[in-house]
């Protein structure tokens, strides 16, 4: 999640908006037009790979933090290198005067899946707010976080708030591509911090319902493993007035379609079977009733169907592994030499890159594909959703006028949490945002959150704070 800046505000956001000055300052606080003003400028700032614009997010971050009283000794910019491309990433104290218990680290991440402007509707590096949502890339993953946690600790610092514990804000700057800065900033966390828990900015939230309706909060408690192959093909080639029956472009081909028809065995664990069974009561459809029969009994073939046909169930049940590059050939006129598809998977807690591997090579069945493991693995244990955090949430949701089940979850994709979890530390997602299932489109097309929920959750991390980490009075 990128940057902000104060002169940049004003124009950003009425450039973003039909709102007349005098209507915004009407219509929102001081509190609020400074956390949209940060909102703006960090989406701005086109952090993906191969852009090297991390150290310009956290450039206009600490300026920010600077001008509301953190000083340097409260900030650590950390440097790294990720496949020769430098990134960075940003710690900052918020400091008690006296502390009585261990600290308490916040994470997010700075940086986001790149966008291409031809491929968008509107401006993807711009905060454009339209039909009661803010687009742009990183509004939700995960320039909301870093927002988010940004305004927070600014809004505290004006309040004169003092903590009974360190409150630490580790944003990372590479957790889309490959995690070296998120790798490094866990264990300088691990060998200097040591924190009692950890919560993450980057997973978890207020679920709606289809008419925009609280229906739980869940809490990421675990992480599927991701693990990324390159599968590759090579032949001899030759010119293409000759054709041979061997063509690596085609016999690549048919190692890919294996691997759609594939589907890897049903797996739950009391995590995900809790999961299902809380999220599948808030709903009354036919997607609900199979969470709740899947939950009861994990061999019900029905309801594994039905979960197995809806994107944002699949990878509850089990291992998904899906082509996601494709790269082949050198020249129009000539026959491929060699084809390459990207394959990412997202294993089950407990089967392993070995396993897998050996059973997309199963499937495949040629030898003439070889396989490259081209990401780190790392496979996470399961945290504990601690009751002080619980209450904490409750309070948050309380303040938002919410009452509804916390539903701790295992999450299909990956964040920073899982190399905190590998050092042994507690590490649940509790992002503040509210949204409807598949409605934001992080690292698709024109990604959004809604408006509402923007404003909604500024005050997330300020009752959570002041509740784990408060004075007695």
């Amino acid at each position: 999640m990128p940057t902000r800046h104060s002169l940049f505000a004003l124009s950003a956001l009425l450039g973003a908006s039909c709102l007349t000055p005098v209507a915004v300052a009407q219509e929102r606080t001081e509190d609020e037009l400074k956390a949209r003003e940060i909102y703006a400028k960090v989406v701005s700032i086109r952090s993906a790979r191969g852009q090297e614009n991390v150290p310009e997010v956290f450039e206009y971050l600490m300026s920010e933090l600077s001008a509301a009283g953190f000083t340097d000794e409260d900030m650590k910019i950390t440097d790294y290198e990720n496949n020769g491309e430098a990134t960075q990433g940003l710690m900052v104290w918020y400091r008690a005067e006296d502390p009585v218990k261990a600290p308490i680290v916040l994470l997010a991440h700075a940086d986001v899946v790149d966008a291409l402007a031809e491929d968008w509707v509107r401006a993807p590096y711009e905060l454009i707010e339209e039909d009661g949502y803010f687009f742009g890339r990183g509004t939700a993953d995960n320039k909301y976080g870093v927002t988010n946690l940004v305004q927070t600790f600014i809004r505290l610092k004006n309040e004169g708030w003092k903590p009974n514990r360190d409150i630490v804000m580790v944003l990372s700057g590479d957790e889309e591509t490959g995690m070296v800065s998120t790798r490094g900033q866990a264990q300088y966390v691990h060998e200097h911090i040591k924190p009692e828990f950890v919560l993450n900015a980057d997973a978890g939230g207020l679920a709606l319902g289809p008419n925009g309706q609280p229906l739980y909060y869940g809490v990421q408690g675990a992480e599927k493993t991701y693990a990324t192959w390159e599968l590759t093909v090579t032949n001899p080639g030759g010119h293409s007035s000759t054709p041979r029956t061997d063509n690596a472009i085609y016999e690549l081909s048919e190692a890919i379609l294996k691997i759609r028809d594939h589907t890897f065995p049903v797996m739950s664990s009391e995590l995900t079977r809790a999961s299902l069974r809380i999220g599948g009561r808030q709903r009354l459809d036919k997607l609900g009733q199979a969470m709740r029969d899947f939950a009861d009994d994990p061999s019900n073939e029905d309801a594994i169907a039905v979960l197995r046909a809806n994107p944002a169930t699949v990878g509850t049940i089990g291992t998904t592994c899906v082509a996601t590059m494709l790269r082949g050939g050198h020249a129009e006129n000539a026959l491929p030499q060699s084809a390459t598809v990207t394959v990412n998977c997202r294993i089950f807690p407990g089967v392993g890159i070995e396993a897998t591997e050996a059973t997309l090579k199963d499937v495949i069945d040629n030898e003439g594909v070889k396989f490259e493991l081209i990401s780190d693995l790392v496979e996470s244990p399961e945290s504990i959703l601690r009751e002080d955090v619980t209450n904490a949430i409750k309070a948050s949701l309380a303040e938002r006028g919410v009452e509804v089940p916390i539903l701790p979850h295992m999450s299909s994709g990956g964040t920073d949490g899982m190399h905190y979890r590998n050092l042994g530390y507690d590490t649940v997602g509790i992002s503040a945002a509210a949204a409807k299932q598949n409605d934001t489109f992080a690292h698709g097309l024109n990604e959004r959150l809604p408006v509402a929920s923007f404003y909604d959750g500024l005050d997330h991390w300020s009752i959570i704070l002041k509740d784990l980490a408060g004075s007695e009075d």
